[in-house]
């Protein structure tokens, strides 16, 4: 063996021990006749001391050490006289008796540190030497530590761990496949899962009637912060229950892991809110609930009263931000340009001060005299001291969307998101169908497996659009870190539901008529949830991007820049597979 120490596990108590240490070379000092190394491994840095009075030969070999060198050690431990308090390992150090260089190294590209001098780009090609980086080996052992509690708290739950194919059949609603060429069957291909969606719903009808998985799942999809090509969910179903048997467990293992991983006890129930709710208060299906700014819609108050913008609006609607009355014009002016971004899309935004009199200033003031303004003020609440921001437009959706960008864009602004405050919602009642222009017909919003809200099961004939569904989701921070729903378990209900969807009986039979036969042998009531556990990583790690908890994650652009895939296939591998690469110009 090669070590019997750890960096990261010397103490004063230890003081006069002999320990044999084995690590990478953080970096070297050489103080006159002494020369001071940091080593480095998995679990910390202590600092090593080579003597050249003691032992000139030994002390020559270290000043020849360069960063990241693999090196052996053996020595004492001794208590360090000017203690480094910003180390665990800060108040020993090693006095070294023997050196071993196991291997030497190159300079690396960037420094091995926390805050290193590294890009993005050029710490992706060298992940191998990023994953060195506490900070990201950190966030690899929260993955680890979350994975084994998820699992006791699924285990004790009664839950069984099974393993489902990565090759599957191509599902086409939803994100686009990943598809795999078939050498044994020429012309056809697998698809990856983009979950193991119908393959849980065959193991309740195996009689599995609680089943989770750590699963692997891939979309071909644009990438953003919290989306990767392929991801990993904590993938569960159950059999013989109803929604909220589903979003108390699952309240429950959330509660559990905040206690576990962060110490974090929560004891209220979790808020709920129906998608209605959310998209008319927040503009958004994950509202971040950690700040207020609800939305107040103010089509009575400012309409008709001679602002062009204002009487030809679909939707105004404003929020309220407590304090900011401050705000400069150069700050206003920002807000303005940032709401007119082309990812936002608002065509401008109109502002109103609350002074420390109580009279309202607005950008508008040529169109609203002041008791219709202080109307506007006892609608929101406002105080003295507080900023009113209002935007409008054309489509009433479409502007809560831009509405919830500067609602959010303000938290941050004002300090409202910090990181280690945690506010837990769940969203329920999401809409069945949502219309998709580009296919020009209804699609589901979750997936064709979704049970209707029983009182609203009649309305698939008349109304399908006003169908709610049986799902939910979990949102901590406004971030979705989950959803499920109820499943459909009536072959009969199935069937209709694809006709609503577009699928002829004989496309639905080509597409899921495994599962869909599976039905006819007894399916139970079912239902599941996966939780995503990047997203659940991230956010315990206080991170911007769930790229910084994978190990080996692709860049914005869907590539490994480590492996430089996706790559193209030699002539060879494409005649094994029947194929002929023809790219579109």
């Amino acid at each position: 063996m090669f070590r019997t120490n750890t960096c990261g596990e010397l103490r004063i108590s230890d003081v006069n021990r002999q320990v044999t240490l084995a690590g990478w070379v953080q970096r070297s000092r050489k103080m006159g006749g002494m020369t001071f190394v940091d080593l480095r491994d998995r679990y910390g840095i202590t600092q090593l001391v080579f003597n050249e009075e003691v032992n000139a030969e030994l002390c020559d070999r270290a000043n020849r050490l360069g960063r990241e060198f693999v090196i052996r050690i053996k020595g004492l431990v001794n208590e360090r006289f000017s203690k480094n308090a910003n180390m665990p390992t800060g108040d020993i150090e090693i006095i070294v008796s023997e050196l071993n260089i196991l291997n030497t190294a190159l300079t690396p590209p960037f420094t091995i540190e926390d805050n290193t001098d590294g890009g993005d780009d050029i710490r992706m090609k060298y992940r191998y030497l990023d994953l060195r980086r506490p900070a990201v080996r950190r966030n690899l052992e929260l993955r680890h530590k979350m994975t084994i509690a998820v699992r006791r708290y699924l285990d004790e739950q009664g839950f069984i761990e099974v393993e489902t194919p990565v090759l599957v059949g191509s599902t086409p609603e939803g994100a686009r496949d990943f598809v795999v060429p078939s050498r044994m069957n020429p012309g056809q291909f697998y698809a990856l899962p983009q979950s193991p969606q119908t393959l849980k719903q065959l193991l309740m009808v195996s009689g599995f009637d609680r089943y989770f998985q750590i699963a692997k799942c891939f979309r071909d999809e644009d990438l953003r912060a919290d989306r990767q090509p392929e991801f990993t969910q904590i993938d569960c179903e159950m059999s013989f229950v109803e929604q909220d048997d589903i979003i108390n467990l699952f309240e429950g293992m959330t509660k559990f892991l905040f206690k576990e991983i962060r110490g974090i006890e929560l004891t209220e129930p979790f808020l709920r809110m129906s998608w209605a709710d959310a998209m008319k208060y927040y503009g958004s299906d994950k509202p971040d609930m950690r700040f207020g700014m609800t939305f107040v819609e103010l089509m009575d108050a400012l309409k008709g009263h001679g602002f062009p913008v204002f009487d030809q609006a679909a939707y105004i609607g404003g929020i309220c931000a407590e304090g900011a009355a401050h705000y400069t014009r150069k700050q206003l002016d920002a807000l303005t340009e940032f709401v007119k971004r082309p990812q936002i899309g608002a065509k401008g935004l109109v502002y109103a001060r609350v002074e420390a009199d109580g009279t309202v200033k607005s950008s508008v003031d040529k169109f609203y005299n002041q008791e219709t303004l202080q109307r506007l003020r006892a609608r929101f609440g406002a105080n003295p001291g507080d900023l009113i921001l209002i935007l409008s437009g054309d489509d009433a959706m479409k502007t809560r969307k831009q509405l919830s960008e500067l609602r959010l864009e303000m938290g941050n602004q004002l300090g409202l998101r910090d990181k280690n405050r945690f506010a837990c919602l769940w969203v329920v009642d999401f809409p069945m169908f949502e219309w998709s222009d580009t296919e020009n017909r209804l699609m589901a919003m979750h997936h064709p497996f979704t049970h209707p809200k029983d009182e609203d099961i009649a309305l698939l004939d008349t109304h399908p659009a006003a169908v709610r569904a049986d799902a939910y989701d979990m949102v901590v921070n406004g971030v979705e870190v989950g959803g499920g729903s109820i499943r459909i378990h009536d072959p009969k209900l199935q069937a209709k539901m694809f006709e609503i969807l577009g699928f002829t009986p004989e496309k639905a039979q080509q597409q899921f008529g495994f599962l869909m036969n599976a039905f006819k042998y007894g399916a139970p009531p079912h239902g599941g949830l996966a939780y995503g556990l990047d997203r659940w990583v991230s956010l315990f790690a206080g991170l911007d991007s769930i790229r910084d908890c994978i190990a080996f994650p692709k860049n914005n652009s869907g590539r490994d820049v480590m492996l430089d895939a996706p790559s193209e296939l030699d002539l060879s591998q494409l005649d094994e597979l029947n194929l002929v690469v023809k790219v579109k110009e």
